[in-house]
């Protein structure tokens, strides 16, 4: 069984007298350790897709199930339990909170979960290390650059062990340099984690690190395009 089954999925929003069909009857499976890119032009549902997975909004229509869990019939105090769990989100703009450390952004998540203080700092310096950052662990978001700010948010997305990791436009605001750079860590951390990341991108190069690429348009797959050769999980 695949890791996401979605299936007829359907969502609507008004805006004024018209509606907007961001997603039409899309169905779709994602297996563990896939790497996915989303892409396509403004408006056409990557990001309601993404946030879907991620439970973070409701269909109008259809199920989406991780890991054998129907997350579309969870209620939210629930759902909101199973996306501490399970889910780890990367931002465009980061999300870090100024006035705590890289350390104390990275730790967040786990304050939603039944850990000791022990445990928290165990998964943190793990997560640390693992982005390159045990160095700034101190370090406040305006002393760190914006690639090191995106390295923190990456921290602060995997700290939880999450089945699922959504990145939405993550390299949206770097430099070329360090746009590379993030992406062969989101690769790397892939191949070392096993875990599962979708990421909406307008960044081409982004679709070289991908074990599968998603074109969204007028609210559908229009195209999927497998990688060859790209180690996943």
């Amino acid at each position: 069984m695949s890791l996401i089954q979605i299936t007829e999925l359907t969502k609507t929003y008004r805006k004024g007298d018209s509606v907007i069909v961001p997603l039409d009857k899309v169905s779709l499976e994602i297996e563990q350790g896939e790497l996915v890119t989303l892409m396509g032009a403004s408006g056409t549902g990557k990001s309601t897709l993404l946030n879907l997975i991620a439970g973070i909004d409701h269909p109008d229509v259809g199920t989406i199930v991780v890991d054998s869990t129907p997350i579309t019939s969870l209620s939210n105090s629930a759902l909101t339990r199973w996306r501490a769990d399970n889910v780890g989100y990367i931002f465009q703009t980061h999300n870090l909170i100024p006035v705590l450390t890289a350390y104390e952004n990275i730790e967040l998540p786990l304050l939603l979960l039944p850990l000791s203080r022990k445990q928290r700092q165990q998964r943190v310096a793990i997560a640390l290390e693992a982005v390159g950052l045990t160095d700034r662990a101190d370090h406040f978001p305006k002393q760190l650059s914006g690639g090191q700010e995106q390295r923190v948010g990456i921290g602060r997305a995997i700290v939880t062990d999450p089945k699922v990791i959504v990145a939405d436009e993550p390299t949206g605001d770097l430099d070329a340099e360090t746009s590379g750079q993030i992406l062969e860590l989101l690769s790397e951390l892939n191949r070392q984690l096993g875990t599962t990341l979708l990421m909406v991108t307008h960044d081409l190069e982004a679709t070289r690190i991908a074990s599968r690429r998603l074109r969204l348009s007028h609210g559908k797959i229009e195209s999927q395009q497998v990688s060859e050769g790209v180690l996943h999980g």
